[in-house]
């Protein structure tokens, strides 16, 4: 059996994107796999789940031992997502087999993919609306005379139904792509409970996956096209990968990588559509550009400086602490 060093490291990489956003796993690992090393998608879609249902537990595990995970939610979403991520499964099986099939799941985890890239967009757009909302300055121009310029965020009340039905939505789109168990959950997580800080989003988005990914592993290892050379590669460099992206993540910020993401998941989601290098790299650019763009937009809008002033009006620590809702 052939063991590949190469994808190892490449699996070593996205874990630690996966530890320190709760994202990319299947995002990221499965178009590698398809893309760089010329795997079917569906036996990348197995392989990769396989190896998540080992990967998941260990970055999951740093995350509860530093108490930053939201138990009711991971029930709630597991009530939901488990179930329909072994069906997901079954309905990439009832599709048969042939090229044409690869072709519709390739298809399936570009539509995934592109969903995902948008979500997280949203994410990163709100958290800049916050970051500047928060800024000193801003706050002293829009806080009412007689008001406190901080208010504690409210305490998180658990909505069951609406939960379970992210878990259900997630956990099909996961069986058939292997995409969603962190870039779609994430950030519907992030929709439904917006004051939930950010370790807690990844903490207890990884330990919802869990049984997640194991459903639909089990599912793929009976119906799908498991190959265990890939799984041991992806294990190889997963398993290290996450446990250090999840010690980052329990104590830094990951704004920085959430913005690097979503271009990825952007290139990706092309990549899948059969997208050519140039018009690819136009995209990629405009899409950062308006970026920028944005967060100057922002900033203007909430009376700050468009461009910050370097030895900062804010304190370091309180800079930090906005980074890290980021």
């Amino acid at each position: 059996m052939h063991f590949d060093y190469s994808m190892a490291l490449g699996s070593f990489l996205v874990a630690i994107v996966v530890g320190l956003t709760g994202m990319g796993g299947g995002a990221l690992m499965t178009p590698m796999l398809v893309t760089f090393f010329g795997v079917s998608p569906l036996t990348a879609v197995s392989s990769d789940l396989a190896a998540a249902a080992v990967m998941k537990p260990v970055g999951s595990a740093v995350h509860y031992r530093h108490g930053t995970i939201h138990m009711p939610l991971v029930l709630w979403l597991c009530v939901g997502s488990v179930p329909a991520a072994f069906c997901g499964v079954l309905v990439a099986r009832a599709l048969g087999d042939g090229e044409g099939v690869q072709d519709v799941i390739q298809t399936c985890m570009g539509i995934a993919l592109l969903i995902a890239a948008g979500g997280l967009t949203v994410r990163i757009y709100q958290a800049m609306v916050d970051r500047a909302a928060r800024h000193p300055d801003a706050r002293r121009r829009t806080a009412p005379p007689g008001e406190p310029a901080a208010v504690a965020p409210p305490q998180i009340t658990v909505k069951p139904v609406r939960t379970a039905l992210v878990g259900a939505i997630g956990g099909l789109m996961v069986g058939i792509t292997s995409v969603g168990s962190g870039s779609l959950i994430i950030v519907a997580l992030l929709a439904l409970y917006p004051t939930l800080k950010a370790n807690q989003l990844v903490g207890t988005d990884l330990l919802q996956a869990v049984p997640l990914v194991v459903s639909a592993a089990l599912g793929h290892l009976l119906f799908g096209d498991f190959h265990l050379e890939v799984t041991l590669a992806l294990l190889a460099g997963s398993i290290p990968g996450v446990y250090l992206g999840s010690r980052i993540s329990s104590r830094a910020p990951g704004g920085l990588i959430r913005r690097a993401l979503a271009l990825v998941l952007l290139a990706s989601a092309l990549k899948m559509f059969g997208l050519g290098p140039v018009p690819m790299a136009w995209i990629l650019l405009g899409f950062a550009a308006a970026g920028v763009l944005t967060w100057l937009w922002v900033r203007h809008r909430h009376g700050l400086p468009v461009l910050p002033v370097r030895g900062g009006q804010e304190p370091p620590a309180r800079r930090a602490a906005v980074d890290a809702d980021l």
